[in-house]
């Protein structure tokens, strides 16, 4: 049996993240290679930060920079599944983010949900 892919409001898939699946495995092996990666000199990332239950959850453990996140805000006020249901798909926060993390597979995920929406 598949299991339910969780898709983030931008279009990442939660399940398929290294975050996500070291998080639900605890993993601590994935969490240090996934802190090794994500890292960078403006953005040190240790094992212990690798901790999420996926995006569009809520009063669970999720990554600090997905506290702040625009896009995940504004889905979480709209009250969207993910942004492919949002009446303003795609909007320039989500442009924004797509750019910002180079995540061409994300806007093609959403676009097919979005098709799937329109009679």
């Amino acid at each position: 049996m598949e299991k339910e892919k969780m898709i983030a409001f931008c279009g990442i898939v939660c399940t398929d993240c290294p975050a996500y699946i070291a998080t639900l495995n605890n993993d601590d092996e994935l969490r240090e290679e996934t802190a090794k990666k994500w890292s960078s000199e403006e953005y040190p990332i240790k094992k212990e930060d690798i901790n999420c239950d996926g995006c569009p959850v809520v009063g669970k453990r999720v990554m600090d920079f997905i506290l702040s996140c625009k896009v995940r805000k504004c889905g979480l006020e709209k009250g969207v599944e993910n942004c492919a249901y949002c009446d303003e798909y795609h909007c320039e926060k989500l442009e924004k983010q797509w750019e910002h993390l180079n995540l061409p597979e994300a806007k093609k995920l959403l676009d097919e949900i979005r098709s799937t929406l329109k009679s």
